[in-house]
């Protein structure tokens, strides 16, 4: 029972990332992780196709080994935070919700800019080494 919950979680998490990434307001990452972490725990097959044949399984394979975003992917993803949200604060009408948009936005840039960028080719210090 808890293995075909956590299936359906995790497929539940996939459709929302995938949506996540055509809406501003959803967010993909999170989604993906939780899909992952479903999934490694319920469906070793779907766990590899999530890692390794899906469009995001570079980027989850990178996250889980090294912590950070993959060196580029910080540029690409503010840019099209940007796009959509540009679009977005542009087509509603109402002011109230502009507000909630750019405020959003502003915390989704700053969390993202905190990110760590961690290149793949450059081996990363333990703990033990610092």
């Amino acid at each position: 029972m808890k293995k075909i919950f956590l299936i359906m979680v995790g497929w539940l998490a996939v459709i929302l990332a995938f949506a996540g990434v055509i809406l501003p307001v959803l967010p993909t990452t999170p989604f993906l992780l939780l899909a992952a972490w479903c999934f490694s725990r319920s469906s070793p097959r779907f766990h590899h196709w999530l890692l390794y044949r899906s469009w995001f399984g570079g980027y989850i394979r990178h996250w889980q080994k090294y912590k950070g975003l993959p060196k580029g992917a910080k540029p690409k993803a503010i840019g099209l935070i940007l796009i959509t949200f540009s679009f977005s604060i542009w087509v509603v009408s109402f002011w109230w919700l502009k507000i909630g948009l750019l405020a959003l936005l502003c915390w989704l840039l700053f969390f993202m800019y905190r990110l760590p960028v961690v290149d793949e080719q450059i081996p990363t210090r333990t703990k033990t080494e610092r």
